[in-house]
């Protein structure tokens, strides 16, 4: 009986929130701004500590970008810079004329402090392990640097997104406490108006741009973690844009003024499976976990069909290196008897143990996380049904570090630019036991380990495609992880805009990379 009322609230709530922009601006106006709900914040804004590595910063740029197929382009660099023959030194040739937002002009040394701030050890920065091979930056000229490997490493320009940071604004700073890090200088599209922690950021188009300045002059991002949250505030008219899970997307199906998009990604989800567990150190029953997961029922039920199996942390889509065979079909029995010849065996009660020791693995998911939620379900629900205990608990990302040696835990990562970025820091055991995102489940394997190191040295695509096939026939033979899934991102966006174009995604897709990667390069509709 008092459904009524809080329905006619709610409505007359959603009339005018659709009028009226979250920070009080209008949005139903010539589509110059923009809201947009993500579901991610940045813990700062400064590319040497992480922020945006892959390009698609709208702050920032990189010497180099990506279009719509994921082909590097020149951004700041004159051209995509090339190896010399030994692949050991890459040079870039600076853009004459570019400028910070701040006026100040764009130069090699900024470029060099960038890259040397990443290597610094002073310098809390979560993306040093990717420039592993880099030995030292220098700049000959203003507008020339000149980069230098210890060793050939192929993907390197794929590197070379990272947005280039003014060395005046950070040279003889902290850079890890720096006020840079909430207000920065970029050479991008746009530039941080104000940011205000845990609730949203504005961005204003930054007029000089060397790329010319974005039709869409206002962009507010508004950060809810909750996925439900988002979906009600969405309805409520408070967005034009959001990104939801594929099940609360699919309602806006064919509703005027509004776009489902569905755009393909190399995001994976994964139960980590712990490697120095007693149960899942013994790589028997890791396999038998990954045979008895029905990850097609997880596409169907939990993502609405919206996504493809997964295997490996080698996306489809990076079709040049991913191999169709390194599979897990469905096959209970198998794990059944894998399970048994492990040691784990049934008793009356159909629950397994070995030597008095039950068979148990907790399975953790961040707790605002629908989706990582219901995959976490679905997945115990099949490990359970070999005579396992598998409970569920929501739980925060930091728990689930701390329990990497005692629980599995849904994650995700993944990107679709090279093999290497989405498997080295991941599965290689020089990453077992160190801080951060990388080998969470302390997984060791020197057949792995030995295919991901030729593959990222090998200058030819021969003997790289050859090491990354080995590496995965490696890899599904002992699984550190269950690899469940790799999404389609689902967005919600109002019909008012013209210019987008689809990307085949990387993991992260909070306010840089998304359905508005190319944001500046929108119009209005007329």
């Amino acid at each position: 009986m008092r459904r009524g009322p809080m329905i006619a609230v709610v409505v007359a709530a959603g009339l005018v929130a659709a009028c009226t922009s979250p920070d009080g601006g209008g949005t139903a106006n010539t589509g110059q701004s923009i809201v947009i709900g993500a579901g991610s914040e940045p813990e700062n804004l400064n590319p040497i500590l992480g922020y945006g590595p892959d390009g698609a910063s709208k702050i920032f740029d990189g010497l180099v970008a990506r279009d719509a197929q994921l082909a590097l382009v020149p951004a700041l660099a004159e051209q995509v810079p090339t190896a010399s023959a030994d692949g050991l030194t890459w040079t870039a040739k600076l853009k004459d004329g570019v400028t910070f937002s701040d006026g100040s002009a764009l130069s090699a040394h900024d470029v060099v402090f960038t890259y040397k701030s990443v290597l610094d050890q002073k310098v809390n920065s979560t993306i040093a392990s990717r420039f592993d091979a880099l030995a030292d930056v220098t700049a000959p000229d203003d507008r020339t640097v000149e980069f230098r490997l210890s060793h050939p490493y192929a993907p390197f320009a794929q590197q070379l997104t990272l947005g280039i940071v003014p060395r005046a604004k950070l040279e003889g700073a902290d850079i890890n406490s720096a006020p840079f890090n909430t207000a920065p200088v970029g050479t991008g599209p746009y530039t941080v108006a104000e940011w205000r922690k845990g609730d949203r950021m504005v961005l204003k188009a930054n007029e000089d741009h060397w790329g010319g300045a974005p039709a869409i002059k206002t962009v507010t991002v508004v950060f809810v973690p909750d996925d439900n949250a988002r979906a009600t505030r969405m309805a409520a008219g408070e967005f034009d844009g959001t990104v939801l899970p594929p099940k609360l997307a699919r309602t806006y199906t064919g509703k005027p003024g509004y776009q489902v998009v569905r755009n393909p990604s190399a995001d994976y989800r994964g139960l980590g499976l712990p490697s120095e567990s007693p149960f899942t150190s013994d790589a028997r029953v890791r396999r038998a976990i990954n045979l008895a997961i029905d990850r097609r029922a997880m596409i169907d039920a939990v993502l609405a069909g919206a996504g493809t199996p997964a295997a490996t942390p080698i996306s489809p889509h990076l079709a040049d290196w991913h191999d169709t065979g390194a599979t897990f079909p469905r096959d209970v029995a198998e794990a059944e008897r894998l399970l048994d010849e492990a040691g784990w065996h049934r008793g009356a009660d159909g629950k397994r143990a070995k030597n008095g020791q039950p068979a148990r693995l907790p399975v953790l998911y961040p707790a605002p996380d629908v989706l990582r939620k219901e995959l976490a379900l679905a997945a115990a629900s099949d490990i359970a049904k070999l005579g396992v205990e598998a409970p569920v608990e929501a739980t925060t990302f930091e728990i689930m570090l701390q329990r990497q040696k005692d629980a599995a835990a849904v994650w995700g990562g993944g990107d679709p630019y090279d093999p290497d970025t989405a498997a080295y820091t991941l599965l290689h055991s020089k990453y077992a036991g160190q801080d951060g995102y990388v080998n969470m489940t302390l997984y060791r394997n020197p057949a792995v380990d030995a295919a991901l190191d030729t593959a990222r040295r090998s200058l030819d695509p021969v003997a790289r495609k050859q090491a990354y096939t080995d590496f995965q026939r490696a890899y599904v033979a002992d699984p550190g992880w269950a690899f469940l899934v790799f999404l389609d991102h689902t967005y919600v966006l109002r019909d008012k805009w013209d210019g987008r174009q689809t990307q085949v995604e990387p993991h992260d897709h909070g306010l840089i990379h998304a359905a508005w990667w190319n944001l500046e390069k929108w119009t209005p509709k007329s």
